[in-house]
């Protein structure tokens, strides 16, 4: 007989699993296409590295403080972003594998190292550098936007409403499992549970640094939109050559869906546009690009320690659920965490760039992730008595019905271009997504509340 307690545990880490599977090959590729379009964010983007470790030793070994040393940190980060743009490094092909194949695989490398690390040796300290680089990225947005909109050279170009971009899915329900990757988010719950968690001093701090976290991520969010829709306006490089100004530099890149749907071309318009505002400010549009790069290729650092970190507990969990206990050790787990990723990101050719055939499923893995832990905590909030239990359970009815229509409209577009790889995930991710739903459902019911 089945135990469906069982099953349903297993499924839930299945979910997971796919979800960091995808993450960990994606964001070795963010920053191996980081490094290529932008070789002066190399050297800084290693340099921190080693300055989170000796933060680290400073702070928890010689009793430092934590302020004090992240602000010196981060000022000796930024002079080694200067140094980077006199001495950009481009990584040559090896072996026949171009530059972005040779950087995952060692940005997986370094993955399988930094994730077996205490948090507090490199995760930890690594983010008090890159909370004050976020304070500082988004200083000098918001000093661009002033000073370019003051000067008359900021404009939005982008055109207002586009209800039907070309070649584009449909808004409804793809909207909600994109921009909501941002609001709401099956790995931001993952990241709060793993290791968030384990850094917060007592639960009340769980408030501020959880809803602080998602203001703070609207607020860059924004700057993102003002960089991609008029920065990018200010001065745009074709790949004729050509610089194009105002209205023709954001129809160019974003011509059409398919034309704006690549990595790099994300990336580049965020750090160009950026760049383009931070320039106004008197700062060399170097140096505008290089900071901007650090700055991505720092945070996609962070989510591709954790992610391993993460996928790490999952795999062991697996293996303990089958009895393999052989196979859940720290060092084995992890192993196995990366060298899956390394399979997905070579599965195409040695670019590195597999992942991108499963990116396309991101959003409703991410979103169905999301939610299983709304329907969670609906669930904890029923045995609470009252009708406390709608401040999530209305969000994860609405996410489930956006996420399985979504998956049910790739199935159907899968199916109809015979893209048997897409069509068997998808397809899989549509039960589970279903199961999840039923078992909320059933489980729902079945409480009693304590009052």
């Amino acid at each position: 007989m089945i135990n469906l307690a069982t099953c349903t545990a297993f499924i839930i880490f299945l979910i997971v699993f796919l979800e960091l599977w995808i993450v960990i090959a994606i964001f070795g590729l963010v920053i191996a296409v980081v490094f290529a379009m932008y070789p002066a964010s190399v050297f800084p983007v290693w340099c921190e590295v080693a300055i989170a470790l000796y933060l680290g030793h400073a702070i928890y070994k010689q009793g430092k403080s934590i302020m004090t040393w992240s602000i010196i940190a981060v000022v000796v980060m930024y002079i080694t972003v200067l140094i980077g743009v006199y001495i950009p490094i481009k990584m040559p092909a090896i072996a026949g594998i171009p530059p972005t194949g040779v950087w995952t695989i060692i940005l997986l490398i370094y993955a399988f190292i930094a994730s077996t690390l205490p948090v507090t040796t490199l995760l930890q300290p690594r983010d008090f550098i890159n909370s004050h680089q976020l304070l500082v990225a988004m200083a000098l947005l918001i000093l661009g936007v002033f000073f370019s909109a003051f000067g008359g050279n900021l404009h939005i170009v982008a055109p207002a409403v586009q209800i039907a971009p070309s070649a584009a899915p449909p808004m409804w329900p793809f909207l909600f499992i994109t921009i909501a990757c941002g609001a709401i988010s099956g790995f931001h719950s993952l990241v709060s549970s793993g290791t968030s968690s384990k850094q917060v001093r007592n639960e009340s701090d769980s408030l501020f640094v959880g809803y602080g976290s998602m203001l703070m991520e609207g607020a860059l969010a924004t700057l993102v939109i003002i960089a991609v829709s008029a920065g990018i306006g200010m001065g745009y490089v074709a790949k004729s050559g050509e610089t194009l100004m105002g209205v023709a530099a954001w129809t160019t890149h974003y011509s059409s869906w398919a034309a704006a749907a690549g990595l790099g071309s994300k990336i580049a318009a965020f750090v160009n546009g950026s760049a383009n505002m931070i320039a106004s400010t008197g700062l060399p549009n170097a140096f505008g690009l290089a900071v901007m790069g650090v700055f991505v290729a720092s945070f996609a650092g962070t989510t591709l320690d954790t992610a391993t970190r993460i996928q790490r507990y999952i795999i062991s969990e697996l293996f303990t659920g089958f009895k393999m206990d052989f196979l859940t050790g720290k060092y084995v787990t992890t192993f196995i965490a990366v060298a899956t990723a390394l399979a997905l990101a070579f599965a195409t050719g040695a670019g590195g760039k597999g992942a991108l055939k499963l990116w396309p499923l991101f959003g409703a893995v991410n979103q169905t992730l999301a939610g299983l832990a709304l329907i969670i905590i609906a669930l904890y909030l029923k045995t609470k008595g009252g009708v406390k239990y709608l401040i999530a359970g209305i969000p994860a009815v609405f996410m489930m019905v956006m996420t399985v229509w979504a998956l049910v409209l790739n199935q159907t577009k899968y199916g109809t271009s015979h893209n048997m790889l897409l069509q068997i995930v998808n397809g899989l991710i549509l039960l589970l997504a279903i199961w999840i739903t039923v078992e909320g459902l059933i489980k729902f019911m079945s409480i009693k509340s304590e009052t």
